[in-house]
């Protein structure tokens, strides 16, 4: 372990690895996807993990569940995603703030299309329910940081990816169980919601990577007077 930021975010002990979670993660909010569009009710996995139609918790779980439930909300995804960068730019990491940033972003905004692509809506009120966007939001914090830690700390494949896997399960299991008590999202929206960030944050790391060593190259073709 060197304890120095690495020059890519992408670790290559995990590329294959990654490669085939994106592809799986991506096929599960398709599945889904078809299988629950245009619904508004329950599925019958929804029903046999828990009664998603009402709140379910009380005091002092359902306060545990309140602020969870904050971390996805914009005044608290802003605060977590401002200290993530802060951190990232202390350590002169300046790709992994980009990562951070775009990942995050990249997800957040394809939950919302997925959204009102898929059309499945809770309560009857016409709201979007899938897939989540709070569990997609941290799922994908968690899932940028192990990712850096994994490079950061030179982790081989097998315990860096059990960094990640174990941390997009903690994360993904918490908000979700906040969204589901909360009566806000039906279990499969967060499963939809925790997939859609295991597709988007590889993928994103990977583009990150290539655009700035493009750009890397490229600058210094130029300060060789070198033509592009």
């Amino acid at each position: 372990m060197t304890g120095r930021p690495a020059s890519t975010v992408l670790p290559a002990s995990l590329r294959a690895w990654l490669g085939l979670t994106v592809a799986l993660a991506t096929l599960g909010v398709i599945a889904l996807g078809v299988l629950y569009a245009g619904h508004s009710q329950p599925g019958t996995v929804d029903r046999w993990v828990i009664d998603p139609t009402a709140d379910s918790v009380g005091q002092p779980w359902r306060s545990v569940a309140l602020a969870t439930d904050f971390l996805g909300e914009p005044a608290g995804s802003a605060v977590l995603v401002v200290a993530a960068v802060a951190v990232c730019l202390r350590l002169r990491w300046r790709r992994a703030a980009v990562f951070l940033v775009a990942g995050v972003g990249i997800t957040v905004v394809t939950a919302t299309l997925l959204k009102s692509l898929v059309g499945r809506t809770i309560h009857g009120d016409g709201n979007l329910s899938y897939p989540s966007g709070h569990t997609a939001f941290l799922t994908a914090v968690a899932v940028v940081g192990a990712l850096l830690a994994v490079g950061r700390f030179g982790l081989g494949r097998p315990a860096g990816s059990l960094l990640v896997l174990a941390t997009a399960l903690v994360a993904g299991s918490v908000m979700g169980w906040a969204q589901v008590v909360l009566g806000a999202h039906y279990p499969t929206d967060v499963l939809g919601g925790w997939c859609t960030a295991l597709g988007v944050i590889p993928a994103t790391a990977w583009l990150v990577d290539r655009t700035a060593d493009r750009l890397g190259r490229r600058t210094a073709d130029a300060g060789r007077g070198q033509p592009r």
